[in-house]
């Protein structure tokens, strides 16, 4: 009888490794595509993926399957990075990885893999999917810690209909462990982290390259002028860090925070000490994507504004152009640009880009 054919989107991490094993262990016919999604070197002149390839290739053949190498970074660049800097030019914090997945690795990557004769897709996210007839289901991970569904809020129930998660029940320990076992070379590899275009680089100069940078004022809620920002598309909702403002004589001497941006007037409005300011308890979204529709038009659920948050117990209003989220505790840095995404117990039903936060 024919092996069925899984074609694992390969990073050169030790996740799609360890999810590549497992797969060809369960008897599948497997096969890794490695991705290149950005085309540009480093301060050093060196390739940035050249290292994350070398790494695949010595996986694969450890494992004893054959990959490739497909060049989505036209796809990226239109669909995903020029997003990205829009964002930024609005004064919005947005996640490129949100936009990567439905995109790219659930979009162009998936009709690539199918014409390579797959008849799944699979990764080495931490999430689980189920399938139900026509209708699949994103789910939370067993590693609530690890969960990725947060970056997968934005895929369409479609796009899930023949994906495997081969990870989603085991913990980073397990898969370390399975690592070891199965000999591969990543094994002890650091996760990456932070913006995959961005790597080690220094935010500030990278993000200068697209946008013009202008100094501008610091200033307090009342327009007091506190100090000098280099530009205010570098600065996040309830940072504390490389604000560069001392005390003030009439200050209270706790730290200062970023409030918020006037991006129009050049202006970083900022707060000393933790006070209630920052704190909100409800949002609205631009649009909301639905994995699974929503139960009712007002609903119960738990929600999270950022990755790895613990899920927090709040309210849902479907309204027309996205959803409203009424928290019950107030939320610290509610940052338009990123995702808020909502869950019903293990099921994720999506998330939609923060647009304004405010208290009811």
């Amino acid at each position: 009888m024919t092996k069925k054919r899984v074609v694992v989107g390969m990073s050169g991490g030790v996740d799609s490794a360890v999810a590549a094993a497992l797969l060809k262990e369960q008897g599948f016919d497997v096969v890794g595509l490695y991705m290149s999604n950005w085309k540009e070197t480093d301060e050093g002149g060196c390739c940035t993926g050249e290292q994350d390839w070398s790494d695949v290739g010595r996986v694969c053949d450890r494992i004893g399957i054959p990959y490739y190498s497909v060049d989505f970074s036209q796809q990226y660049m239109d669909n995903v990075f020029k997003h990205f800097v829009e964002e930024y030019k609005k004064g919005r914090t947005p996640n490129p990885d949100v936009l990567c997945n439905r995109e790219v690795k659930f979009g162009p990557f998936a009709d690539f893999a199918r014409e390579m004769g797959a008849d799944y897709i699979a990764t080495g996210h931490y999430c689980r999917v189920r399938h139900d007839g026509d209708s699949h289901y994103l789910l939370r991970a067993a590693d609530d810690n690890k969960d990725q569904t947060y970056f997968l809020n934005q895929v369409g129930s479609r796009q899930l209909r023949d994906v495997i998660f081969p990870l989603g029940d085991l913990f980073k320990s397990q898969v370390r462990e399975a690592a070891r076992r199965f000999g591969i070379p990543v094994a002890e590899k650091k996760d990456s982290t932070g913006i995959c275009f961005i790597g080690e680089r220094n935010f500030r100069r990278f993000l200068s390259q697209y946008i013009p940078m202008k100094d501008g004022d610091i200033v307090t809620r009342d327009g007091k002028i506190v100090g000098r920002h280099g530009g205010v598309y570098y600065y996040t909702i309830g940072q504390r860090r490389g604000l560069g403002i001392g005390g003030s004589e009439d200050g209270n001497g706790e730290r200062w925070f970023v409030l918020d941006k006037d991006v129009e007037k050049n202006l970083l409005i900022v707060s000393q000490g933790e006070d209630d300011v920052l704190y909100k308890n409800a949002l609205e979204t631009d649009g909301f994507n639905f994995i699974t529709p929503p139960p009712a038009k007002e609903f119960d659920c738990e929600a999270r504004i950022k990755h790895r948050q613990p899920l927090q117990k709040a309210k849902a209003y479907v309204q027309a152009g996205g959803v409203r989220i009424v928290f019950d505790k107030k939320q610290r840095a509610i940052a338009p640009g990123q995702y808020a995404v909502v869950y019903i117990g293990e099921l994720c039903l999506g998330g939609g880009a923060i647009s304004r936060a405010f208290d009811i």
